[in-house]
């Protein structure tokens, strides 16, 4: 048997391939499915299955393209309803793979449909388990994101009898591998790693040393952020179908002339994404952009930030037209209508006007603060990092909050703002959103929080009330 887990780092998302006897199964595919078609294709296999562990909320599955160029049938587990076909698999049913089976075992708790799948090798041993968001390294997956009519303490109770009653029993080396890893937000903290064993999660799972399920629903629903706003949508499109990333693509990759750019953003009311690196950004862009740059959690913040009714136009840097194209189109973005021809430079060149970014230092901060009266520090990162350690009397507006304009009332035009978040990505898309809202005066604290941090004459404190 062959086993690969293919890993997207910019998502912490996990799909998997199958293989056995020259047969193949896809686990969790992302949407571009060409990694799956030549992985099988290099090794002489055919595609026989498609599983689906649940209806993900995070990326939009490749599920209908993968079926459509394989004629592998999608199996989901018990409880799910779609609006194209699927096999439904019942509780405990086994498909054939190769000399190898795969058995469903249905764990609902994150989603009332969530399934894991059970790959045992011809002697009938059980060799690995793919979990999707049933089970992670080092955490479970959260009970708030699909609930229909049901409680989060609902779910989670669920998650526990799934947990206790279909998972913990198997053997102890038995490989479990997850649907995600560290970085995503589809649990609480994830581990490090990305995939495990059973014993090594009995052993150092916070969530699997609960004793009882008061105690279990307890752990897994406290301290829970507020999911991103595009799982919601996200979970939908893979319910209901959507394009192919074929049309997908071919509208997205439309080169367009100066003119026609302009078009699109002052008459068509097109948002305009800067996916160029954070680093490159501040130098120099066009006004009204919005940065998010491809060097960062790209899909994620593009999914939390952007409004997915608007038509986009894309700047990139040259080459990368199609990966801004698919890593948008991953998260549910299918109305990219093409990127500026000849990218930032074009526009320059042309003399059009453009607006940039003043990156200062930690030190430049210190210089700054004890005699500057309008100076204030705007601290982009969760409430919980704010809450770790921050500047004495920063602003914290978490940058998923900065897409509604009532959260920057605080902020007027006399400030003197000093952008940052814990390394320097997240503060270049908030200072871009800033921008959008006619807010100039600021400047980006290069290197964020890891360099302040450690810089003498800046004040720290943290917020132990939050942090109990």
């Amino acid at each position: 048997m062959f086993i690969k887990q293919l890993y997207t780092g910019c998502l912490s998302e996990a799909a998997y391939y199958i293989e056995s006897e020259g047969e193949a199964a896809i686990v969790d595919p992302l949407r571009d499915i060409d990694a799956y078609l030549r992985l099988a294709g290099e090794r002489n296999a055919t595609i026989k299955y498609i599983f689906e562990t649940h209806f993900h909320a995070d990326f939009v599955s490749g599920h209908l393209d993968l079926a459509k160029a394989t004629g592998a049938p999608i199996v989901y587990g018990p409880k799910t309803e779609t609006n194209f076909p699927i096999h439904k698999a019942v509780d405990g049913e086994v498909f054939k793979l190769g000399n190898s089976t795969i058995e469903v075992l249905h764990t609902p708790g994150h989603t009332v449909e969530s399934s894991c799948y059970l790959v045992r090798q011809a002697d009938g041993k059980p060799e690995a388990l793919f979990t999707g968001d049933t089970l992670f390294v080092g955490d479970v997956g959260r009970p708030d994101l699909s609930s229909g009519n049901l409680s989060r303490e609902e779910l989670a109770s669920m998650l526990y009898d799934s947990l206790h009653s279909k998972i913990l029993p198997l053997p102890d080396d038995l490989v479990v591998y997850p649907a995600h890893g560290p970085g995503s937000s589809c649990g609480k903290n994830l581990g490090p790693s990305t995939y495990s064993t059973l014993r090594e999660e009995k052993e150092s799972n916070y969530a699997l040393r609960a004793q009882t399920k008061e105690e279990f629903v307890k752990a897994v629903t406290d301290g829970l952020d507020a999911p991103p706003s595009y799982f919601s949508i996200n979970a939908r499109i893979n319910k209901e179908g959507y394009e192919s990333l074929d049309g997908v693509l071919e509208t997205g990759l439309r080169s367009l002339d100066l003119a026609s750019f302009k078009e699109w953003i002052q008459e068509k009311d097109a948002i305009l994404l800067d996916t160029r690196r954070s680093d490159v950004f501040v130098a120099g862009f066009i006004p009204g952009a919005i940065s998010i740059g491809l060097d960062g959690r790209f899909a994620e913040w593009a999914g939390s930030l952007l409004p997915f009714n608007q038509p986009i136009v894309l700047v990139t840097t040259p080459g990368e037209e199609r990966e801004s194209v698919v890593r948008l189109a991953r998260v549910g973005f299918d109305k990219v209508q093409g990127y500026l021809e000849g990218g930032y430079e074009a526009w320059q060149q042309a003399g059009e006007p453009i607006d940039m970014i003043i990156d200062v230092e930690p030190d430049e901060l210190a210089m700054d603060i004890p005699f500057d009266d309008n100076l204030v520090v705007l601290d982009v990162r969760r409430e919980t990092e704010f809450a770790d350690g921050h500047v004495k009397d920063a602003l914290n507006i978490p940058l998923q909050d900065l897409v509604d304009p009532g959260s920057m009332a605080n902020l007027e035009e006399q400030h003197n703002i000093y952008v940052h978040c814990g390394g320097g990505y997240r503060s270049i898309i908030a200072a871009s959103l800033l921008k959008r809202q006619g807010i100039h005066n600021l400047r980006n604290v290069s290197g964020g929080w890891g360099k302040i941090k450690d810089q003498k004459g800046i004040e720290i404190i943290k917020e132990k009330s939050i942090l109990n």
